[in-house]
């Protein structure tokens, strides 16, 4: 027998449009913006974020979750000619020097080096072009649909770019690498950290201000070119919740050096502000039972597949709801976890997350025997 389905809207009633809260951020300079929180990847405000831009060196961002995945990170670097030709910022890198992969990462994301960039890229992709081809793919992995690397230091390509969207889609998957995290929130550090044979010694300092800006900062990465402007992403972590801003053509001058700080700031500030994590839905929590037919049992309860964890204003919670579609019912045989049915968390006229309902255990079909028992009412001793 078909499955027959209706929708059955349960917990709140309350609607209202989803909007955001209070009045925004301010004024936000830049091309292409947006604010997320980490886990959810919920959009809380965005400004043309799904408008590819050049990105510049928030490019080493996805350069070095590449290289961490590599699984290289104690293999030694000889620095190509080609690396050591790139133009600056760079460490100064020479033809056949020698360095650990995992140090040079430092310098990648501590002092934004381009020579550095170039030596690692061809360390694990075998070529820049290769490299570039496996940061592309890992992007589009993550949901970066509108994300193509033409260089792993960001410098300009014809079709380098992102969206601001998709910046934060990747500092979100980076962030929940322990690595990376120590890399990032490192004040300085000195390489080689372990000697190698034909090393030279290099001092790096951290040059994001964001960390020593804002409470709870965990970077992630700044970036300038001529044709991208000044750009950051930027991540903070407190009042037990992660957001992470985007700020791609914050402008071309000192002005624009300043504001890709103040525009995440303003985001930062309207993100801790105006929303708060609340449990939508619990995993374990029944939300209804199915009958039966042809079962040994005669109904079936539901679970959902997953928590469902959001960042939400005051409004939003006030006015969120749970809609929930189930059959009217089910043919036996059922396994556990089979998908029933399925919650949509709306606000307003959108739906902001979903999850499948799921079998809470396996239901056998009844065979000719259980029938007649069940006809004469008897029990099995």
């Amino acid at each position: 027998m078909k499955k027959r389905l209706k929708s059955i809207v349960a917990l709140t009633l309350l609607m209202t449009q989803c909007v955001y809260a209070s009045e925004g951020p301010g004024t936000i300079y830049s091309k292409g913006s947006v604010l997320i929180e980490k886990d959810s990847k919920r959009i809380l405000y965005e400004q043309n974020a799904h408008e590819p831009l050049p990105m510049a060196s928030t490019t080493k961002i996805m350069t070095c979750i590449v290289a961490i995945e590599s699984g290289k990170l104690d293999e030694i670097v000889t620095v190509s000619s080609r690396a050591a030709r790139a133009p600056k910022v760079k460490l100064n890198l020479q033809t056949g020097e020698k360095q650990k992969l995992g140090d040079l990462l430092y310098s990648l994301m501590l002092e934004s080096h381009n020579d550095t960039a170039i030596a690692v890229a061809e360390h694990v992709g075998g070529s820049v072009e290769g490299f570039c081809e496996m940061m592309t793919e890992k992007a589009k992995e993550l949901g970066a649909e509108d994300t193509c690397f033409e260089t792993p230091n960001g410098l300009d390509g014809p079709n380098h770019h992102a969206t601001a969207y998709d910046m934060a889609l990747i500092a979100a998957y980076a962030l929940e690498n322990p690595k990376f995290v120590e890399i990032i929130t490192t004040p300085e550090k000195s390489i080689p950290t372990e000697t190698v044979e034909g090393s030279k010694p290099h001092q790096l300092r951290n040059k994001n201000r964001f960390l020593s800006q804002y409470q709870g900062a965990e970077g992630v990465k700044t970036g300038f070119t001529n044709k991208a402007g000044h750009c950051f992403v930027g991540a903070v972590k407190k009042d037990g919740m992660e957001l992470i801003g985007v700020s791609l053509g914050a402008g071309w001058n000192d002005k624009g050096k300043s504001r890709k700080y103040t525009d995440v700031i303003k985001l930062m500030n309207y993100g801790f502000d105006n929303y708060k994590k609340y449990q939508v839905i619990e995993d374990g929590e029944n939300y209804g039972v199915v009958p039966v037919i042809e079962g040994k049992e005669e109904q079936i309860e539901v679970h959902p597949k997953e928590d469902i964890i959001l960042p939400l204003s005051a409004e939003e919670k006030a006015s969120v709801e749970i809609k929930k579609t189930l059959p009217n019912e089910i043919e036996a045989p059922i396994v556990e976890n089979q998908v029933i049915g399925k919650l949509e968390v709306v606000c307003g006229n959108t739906i902001i997350e979903k999850t499948e309902l799921l079998a809470n255990r396996s239901i056998a079909k009844a065979t000719l025997m259980d029938k007649i028992k069940k006809f004469f009412n008897i029990e099995d001793k």
